[in-house]
């Protein structure tokens, strides 16, 4: 009896171990995206490699500007809320959108702005740092950042950053999100007239016509080839600039004019069919 028990004891461990083993081994498969064991999330650029380009520097008095649409944003979506509850009218997407906008959203977006002024439109916050600024909680500002770019008033980027690592090759790891501001065109509607930003004068708006014309006649006389390496940057540009040059090679040999036929020939076919219409090349 003690030695089946024992038995029954060792057989019983070593099936746990098997399958705590295989256990981590599945978690270990299924755990990060990345190839290296950094969890990088989707859509995120190396740190360092586009912010010259994203960040633009405000004007004066500009980050005031928005945070005044954005609390004048929060009153309409209010009210346009009110009004479907009752019944009164059929919100559109961008009024759907408008809705969802709340206090701790414009709080965030507040935050972002100063730290825009302050910093040249250089705005990289981590969710922590702005957890603390506003007395939010860490959840209550990630949904702050998901409402505020859904609505339009923020641009974001995710990040990634190259760290040391035990092992051959780079790691990465995931870092703070670049935040752009914008001011959306569904929120113009419900602006007063005084903070609406002064229309275009005839003659730019002309000019942009006519300069987006001409962009778009030097697009379509450009070659695949040319077309991609105008188009795209990086690996994926030569990638697409080298499948452009096949193409206009299968092009220009399938637009290959054939040899012409000799006049005695020509002559021959006009005798033998004179009533009939003849195209040569």
């Amino acid at each position: 009896m003690g030695m089946h028990t024992l038995g029954d004891a060792l057989n019983g461990a070593l099936a746990s171990a098997l399958a705590s083993q295989g256990a981590s081994r599945r978690k270990k498969r299924s755990g990060a995206p990345h190839p290296t064991g950094a969890r990088v999330l989707r859509d995120s650029v190396e740190a360092g490699t586009f912010e010259e380009v994203f960040f633009v520097p405000p004007a004066k008095g500009e980050t005031d500007r928005m945070l005044r649409a954005a609390r004048r944003g929060l009153d309409a979506g209010r009210q346009l809320r009110r009004e479907a509850r009752a019944g009164l009218r059929v919100l559109t997407l961008a009024e759907r959108l408008l809705t969802t906008l709340t206090a701790a959203s414009v709080r965030v977006f507040e935050e972002l702005l100063t730290l825009a002024r302050l910093n040249r439109g250089r705005v990289y916050p981590s969710y922590d740092h702005l957890a603390e600024t506003t007395g939010l909680g860490r959840a209550t500002v990630a949904r702050a950042i998901r409402i505020l770019e859904a609505v339009g008033f923020l641009v974001r980027q995710r990040r990634f950053k190259r760290i040391e690592a035990q092992g051959p090759g780079p790691r990465y790891e995931q870092t703070s999100n670049a935040y752009r501001a914008m001011l959306p065109g569904a929120v113009l509607a419900y602006l007063p007239r005084w903070m609406r930003p002064a229309p275009l004068p005839d003659d730019e708006l002309q000019r942009q016509a006519a300069q987006a014309e001409d962009l778009a006649c030097m697009r379509a006389s450009l070659s695949c080839s040319e077309w991609a390496q105008a188009t795209v940057d990086g690996p994926l540009g030569k990638v697409l600039a080298r499948l452009g040059a096949a193409l206009d090679r299968q092009k220009r040999e399938s637009q290959k004019d054939t040899e012409p036929l000799p006049d005695s020939i020509k002559h021959n076919v006009q005798r033998s069919w004179p009533g009939r219409p003849t195209r040569f090349a």
